[in-house]
């Protein structure tokens, strides 16, 4: 009777005022959208008096159950029903009626306090945060934290990773480092601090000047850039007094690992008998370098054939041409990266020049127009801010955008590869060398739809990096007229873009296949945040899958692999 009588007052009160309930829950959706969870508040008697619609997300429940007065019993009784009890008898290594289900949920509602993570999935992780208030009102929040459980997970594999490759490391009986392309140390064993009786600490983060007399750190540094740049190892033997006194021959061997950009120096050292016999590297030995009492030589030693050396997609396609009387400008702070490029620019035949910030490069542009000087490219360090970029799209000239390391090092690849599709792309005109697009004959092979500045610079490197012709679109209309002009093999849709969101975009060109035949186009949602509701919209819309920003050359890779395994992707030269 008391029950029936609390449930009926519940509902004559909604009822009386509908206009002010519907105002109310319509702002309760709002809030929860907001923060990409579902709330249910219930009274005193556990008769739910809100429950939000993005419950449904979480628990496939009649959408009667959220109706004001339900009982919270049958509430928790239909989310029973739809299977969630199994993951929960799982985890507790049993079994449990209906009923003692039932009990131990509402137990939980009544108490002051209560949260708890539920793993809905191989890969699905639900908290509820439960809050009974003073007057007897109760309050449960229920949110997708699949994405941060992902990340936790992957922050312990990786931490266990690192562990036990330094585990590994400690535990080899010779001295071992990491340099980074910069030359500082980022890893050294045991074996090494033992033998030149120090610590890690006082090792990483520093440089061989900063340990060694400046005669040992300038041969160890020449010995480490040859091998950064060139992928030559580099073999060494020393004659050193160990400070036990005993004369040895050290032996140093340095490779060359990781990805363009992401290059690293790693080096071992071994003890040999003072008059040992010589190594075999140095028979195999391209260069040999010795002291005139022959106490130090080192050699350098190419690469095997058999070991793979993987370079940028069309490295091998593109020969430098002879580019006399192009004219680029370096943007750069970065010294010894300024010096190389224009040492490199020169070999190539370019006139070319270099400012060190965007107050001279702003000066440079304004004397260079007011001149009558037309630049045809711009290489702009990544460390210089937008400003560059932006006067470089002021005055019309093309740039590329690159960090430290690329410009000292990986700039004839960069720059042929620009000039040398620029041409063929113009039919031999000088006028149009725009970066971002690529009306190859062939045909456009990855269509972006994204509205940031940043990201669209990010998207071309990485796209250029791997060798793929491709077209940005700032706007969602401009998206989908692209799609129709150039029938592109797969589109990248940012969700929120300006004119037509990425939803509707991708809309329309399912309706326009549809209606005009042809192959599907994969379309692959661009996220910021992993909201379930935002997937699920990827999904209502068209779109074939989704990746989240910020985007990577392997995560890239691996979308082009899965969707277009039978296309002839790569641009071939």
């Amino acid at each position: 009777m008391s029950a029936g009588f609390e449930k009926a007052d519940t509902s004559s009160e909604i009822e009386g005022s509908p206009a002010e309930a519907d105002l109310q829950t319509a702002l309760f959706d709002v809030v929860c959208d907001s923060l990409s969870a579902a709330f249910i508040i219930y009274d005193k008697n556990d008769h739910l008096i809100f429950a939000s619609r993005q419950t449904l997300e979480f628990f496939p429940l009649p959408a009667e159950m959220l109706k004001p007065g339900t009982r919270l019993r049958d509430f928790l009784g239909a989310m029973y029903d739809t299977g969630i009890r199994q993951q929960y008898d799982v985890r507790q290594g049993g079994s449990l009626s209906r009923e003692d289900w039932l009990s131990q949920k509402i137990a939980s509602h009544w108490r002051e306090r209560f949260d708890a993570v539920e793993r809905h999935g191989a890969d699905s992780w639900v908290r509820f945060v439960k809050r009974r208030l003073p007057g007897g009102y109760g309050v449960t929040i229920i949110s997708d934290i699949s994405e941060n459980k992902k990340r936790e997970e992957q922050w312990r594999s990786d931490l266990e990773r690192v562990q036990l490759t330094e585990d590994i490391l400690d535990n080899l009986p010779f001295p071992l480092f990491v340099k980074d392309r910069n030359l500082t140390y980022v890893a050294v064993n045991l074996a090494f601090c033992e033998k030149y009786q120090t610590s890690a600490d006082e090792v990483l983060g520093r440089k061989s000047g900063d340990l060694f007399s400046e005669e040992i750190a300038k041969r160890f540094e020449e010995s480490d850039r040859h091998v950064l740049e060139t992928g030559e190892m580099s073999v060494s033997r020393q004659r050193q007094i160990s400070r036990d006194g005993i004369e040895r021959d050290i032996v140093s061997r340095k490779h060359r690992i990781g990805k363009p950009g992401r290059y690293f120096l790693v080096s071992t050292m071994q003890d040999l008998p003072r008059d040992g016999a010589d190594l075999d590297e140095f028979g195999q030995a391209s260069a040999i370098t010795a002291s005139s009492n022959q106490s130090y030589r080192r050699a350098y030693v190419p690469v095997p054939t058999g070991v793979e050396r993987r370079e940028p997609a069309a490295m091998e396609a593109i020969v430098p041409e002879n580019f006399s009387g192009r004219k680029v400008l370096v943007v750069t702070a970065d010294l010894a990266a300024e010096t190389a490029a224009l040492r490199t620019l020169t070999k190539y035949g370019f006139e070319s020049c270099s400012v060190r910030g965007e107050d001279e490069e702003e000066r440079f542009l304004e004397i260079a127009t007011s001149s009558g000087i037309s630049l045809d490219l711009l290489i702009i360090d990544n460390q210089m801010g937008m400003r560059c970029l932006e006067l470089a799209e002021q005055y019309g000239i093309p740039a590329l955008v690159m960090d430290g390391f690329q410009i000292a090092n990986e700039l004839t690849f960069q720059i042929a590869r620009h000039f040398n599709r620029n041409s063929r792309s113009a039919a031999g005109s000088d006028t149009d060398w725009e970066i971002s697009i690529s009306d190859d004959v062939v045909g456009l092979q990855v269509l972006v739809a994204e509205d940031n500045d940043i990201n669209q610079i990010v998207f071309s490197q990485i796209l250029e990096g791997l060798g793929y012709r491709h077209m940005l679109a700032a706007t969602g209309d401009e998206a989908v007229r692209l799609w129709a002009e150039h029938r592109p093999q797969i589109v990248l849709m940012d969700i929120s873009l300006p004119g037509f969101n990425g939803f509707e975009a991708a809309r329309l060109i399912r309706q326009m296949e549809e209606t005009g035949g042809g192959t599907r186009t994969p379309i692959i949602g661009v996220l910021t945040q992993a909201f379930e509701r935002d997937r699920a919209e990827c999904v209502k819309s068209g779109m074939d899958d989704v990746i989240m920003k910020p985007v990577s050359p392997d995560m890239l890779e691996t979308v082009f692999q899965k969707y277009l395994m039978d296309e002839p992707m790569r641009a071939r030269n």
